[in-house]
């Protein structure tokens, strides 16, 4: 897609952009104009990236909120403002909820929950100094309808969706818009540790994989694109909605049906 300066002048923290859709979502914010801070524990990848595509990187754990308060703090020093945040970063657990330790629920609950909600609390303050602001939380299709193995993490990226409209009812005065993303693509290095060791013929055997109607899967470059609208003024009257990226699956079933 060809830059067109969309958010120009726009200072933005993206949290979990080392790789992955944070990434995607990196290179196109820097693309479209705006000032990046890519937030993320991986320092490594996250300093490469931030070099290449001329952003900013910060070392930030979601889960601690002084981490949060001096990352705000420094940005609004560097950039005298924050416009938008993408609370992107999370972690994945794929077990049925019997292999399911409650260690591991309240982690990916921690992580993925809390995190989103501490990064809102955290860039309040700063959007309102600013006259507003985007938040864009990314939640996933595993928050809209669920899949066997999902237990805990569907039930963090469904409480993304509730911090999501909360947050969009008490900031809306200040002109802070709040939206979440609910993409069916996410990184795929996410999920390999899950299928390490499983036989393909194993996987075949849960039955074939419904069809979107568009024909395809999402990319991660679409779901960059989507935070990229949310981000820019053209969505300045959407708050409170959920963006469904699945190629219209989770619409019904898309069966064939003589003559249709």
């Amino acid at each position: 897609m060809t830059a067109t300066g969309r958010l120009d002048g726009k200072v933005a923290i993206i949290t979990g952009a080392a790789r992955g859709t944070g990434a995607s979502t990196a290179r196109r914010f820097v693309d479209e104009g705006a000032q990046v801070v890519i937030a993320d524990v991986r320092d490594d990848e996250g300093r490469a990236l931030a070099a290449e595509v001329g952003a900013t990187f910060a070392h930030l754990d979601i889960t601690d909120e002084g981490g949060w308060a001096d990352l705000v703090a420094v940005t609004v020093e560097r950039f005298s403002r924050l416009d938008v945040l993408v609370n992107n970063a999370a972690i994945l657990l794929l077990a049925s909820l019997a292999n399911t330790s409650l260690e591991q629920f309240e982690d990916v609950m921690r992580v993925n929950a809390a995190g989103t909600f501490l990064g809102i609390r955290a860039v309040s303050d700063a959007m309102k100094a600013a006259g507003g602001g985007s938040i864009i939380n990314v939640s996933s299709i595993d928050g809209v309808y669920v899949t066997p193995g999902t237990g805990a993490y569907a039930a963090s990226k469904f409480a993304v969706r509730g911090l999501t409209k909360t947050a969009a009812l008490e900031l809306g005065k200040f002109g802070i818009r709040v939206n979440a993303v609910c993409p069916e693509a996410g990184n795929p290095e996410m999920v390999r540790p899950f299928l390490e060791g499983i036989d393909p013929g194993e996987l075949a055997k849960s039955g074939p994989v419904p069809k979107p109607p568009l024909g395809r899967r999402p990319s991660m470059g679409d779901v960059a694109d989507t935070i990229v609208f949310l981000a820019s003024d053209e969505s300045a009257f959407y708050t409170g909605a959920d963006f469904v990226l699945d190629g219209g699956t989770s619409v019904g079933m898309n069966i064939t049906v003589p003559g249709v």
